[in-house]
């Protein structure tokens, strides 16, 4: 008969749950701390960092940043250090949270999970990288084409030190989160909600999807969208090369626990 055990006879209390989870909370907070700490002290060097793609497009010994309001670079150092310190505290913050889920996987889904852990910052790099190296300069440089003379006045791009920041942050967020395409797609195949068949049989609609997605993530210039379109359609045709791989990997292990079960059955006979 159906049994409910009360709390503190289970095997894993609720409470321990969430008092574990409590401290993993505490301890990916204290590395961000940390890490917004020692960003800000260092947040001059990192907004210098951030203002090399603008000061690549304007030509040489020409371009600033401008501050219409008082208090405004004070909060884009703020909102610099944060978003760097969310970077450097970041490998913590994923530990912790490995950490609080591992227990209760089983080896096979450990090892099956971990390459998609290791796979999301290098892809979000990859992607941060490709915004800050190759398109920023590009687009901003685009932007900066518009000046000029218009009815006999001078047209100058004079960028704001909080617009601009908004600007990069907008970049590398959208280059890096849709990076992480192929760990989606990896993932929603493991859990058997898509299969590659599936995926493959969509692609038309996939591309002009992933078209879209480019269009509504990055600023309102062609070639933004389309630089970061081509590569997430390469992403996704590699989604479907190691869906293929891992389907395999699935049915075998899954043919080899079929045998497992069958030969336990013939040795209790």
């Amino acid at each position: 008969m159906f049994k409910v055990e009360d709390l503190d006879e289970s095997r894993a209390p609720l409470l321990d749950h969430l008092i574990e989870l409590r401290t993993r909370i505490i301890r990916a907070l204290l590395a961000l701390a940390v890490g917004f700490g020692v960003c800000l002290y260092f947040a001059d060097e990192i907004l210098g960092f951030l203002i090399w793609p603008l000061k690549q497009a304007f030509p040489n010994g020409e371009g600033q940043l401008i501050f219409t309001k008082l208090p405004e670079v004070f909060f884009v150092e703020m909102k610099v250090a944060l978003f760097a310190g969310f970077m450097v505290s970041f490998p913590v913050i994923a530990n912790q949270l490995w950490a609080f889920i591992a227990p209760g996987l089983y080896a096979r889904e450990k090892k099956a999970f971990l390459p998609f852990l290791i796979a999301t910052p290098v892809l979000f790099m990859g992607g941060a990288s490709l915004a800050y190296f190759v398109v920023m300069p590009t687009a901003f440089k685009w932007f900066l084409g518009f000046g000029g003379e218009a009815g006999g006045l001078q047209v100058q791009a004079l960028p704001s030190a909080g617009e601009y920041l908004s600007l990069v942050m907008q970049f590398i967020l959208a280059f890096g989160m849709t990076f992480l395409l192929p760990v989606l797609l990896l993932l929603l195949n493991r859990a058997g909600i898509i299969t590659r068949t599936q995926m493959a049989g969509a692609r038309r609609y996939v591309i002009v999807a992933l078209f879209a997605l480019s269009a509504v993530v990055t600023p309102p210039d062609p070639g933004s969208m389309i630089v970061l379109a081509i590569p997430l359609i390469l992403l996704f045709e590699l989604s479907l090369v190691l869906m293929r791989l891992q389907e395999r990997k699935i049915a075998a292990e899954r043919a080899a626990d079929a045998a497992e079960q069958a030969g336990s059955e013939q040795a209790a006979e």
